[in-house]
């Protein structure tokens, strides 16, 4: 069912941010960082995955994320929901049910047998096809998803995720370059804002990381 309800941006950020931090999804820990996906050190991790354990605040969000989509990009932008192997299918499935849309998954890769296909589910030369994925970080892995869309003959100019670290000034541009505009919920920024105003870390977890977001590339830097 396509949500009724359209809470302001903002409102929506804020309260994506409160659903993170309440179950446990958002990580801080600026003397011990994690290491990213990239092997670069981040004293910040966000687990989205958590989310789909989560009914109440589930759904919430995909009611969110679907409005979200539809304001920016249009009541009628779509007509196919793709999700990105793996953190993005469930997502993709249930903004797809929201849409009363067909849904279809990414894999990385070619799996190897049979097929060999990176689409599974049905997608059709002139579809538009949205991207779901749980978060970006560079948005540089979207990037193979929406190749591979494109090769069946569909488009794809959209991409939604939860969660997007809003903190690399590339990112959107590296998007841009190829044709896809991002949507998102909300930002470190906003978790940050959050965290702050709930007191969910000391004061001096939060100085950490607010240091990290004023300037990752040379945080990384220093601990690499």
């Amino acid at each position: 069912m396509i949500p009724s309800t359209y809470p302001s941006q903002d409102e929506i950020a804020r309260l994506t941010a409160r659903m993170l931090l309440e179950i446990e999804a958002v990580h801080f820990n600026a003397d011990k960082p994690f290491t990213l996906a990239s092997g670069l050190p981040s004293p910040t991790y966000i687990d989205c995955r958590k989310l789909i354990s989560f009914p109440r605040i589930r759904s919430t969000l995909m009611d969110f994320l679907t409005v979200t989509v539809m304001r920016n990009a249009g009541f009628e932008a779509f007509t196919n929901i793709a999700g990105g192997e793996t953190a993005g299918i469930p997502f993709a499935a249930l903004v797809a049910e929201r849409m009363a849309l067909p849904m279809t998954y990414v894999r990385k890769k070619p799996k190897g047998y049979g097929r060999n296909a990176r689409i599974e589910g049905a997608m059709s030369e002139g579809d538009r096809v949205l991207l779901v994925e749980d978060l970006t970080t560079d948005g540089g892995s979207k990037l193979s998803f929406v190749d591979a869309i494109r090769d069946t003959g569909a488009t794809c100019g959209h991409t939604a995720v939860i969660f997007y670290y809003g903190i690399f000034p590339e990112t959107e541009k590296t998007l841009g370059d190829h044709g896809v505009a991002l949507h998102y919920l909300c930002t470190w920024r906003d978790v940050l804002a959050e965290a702050r105003a709930q007191g969910s870390f000391d004061a001096a977890t939060l100085d950490g990381v607010e240091s990290f977001l004023d300037d990752p590339r040379a945080w990384q830097a220093a601990r690499s």
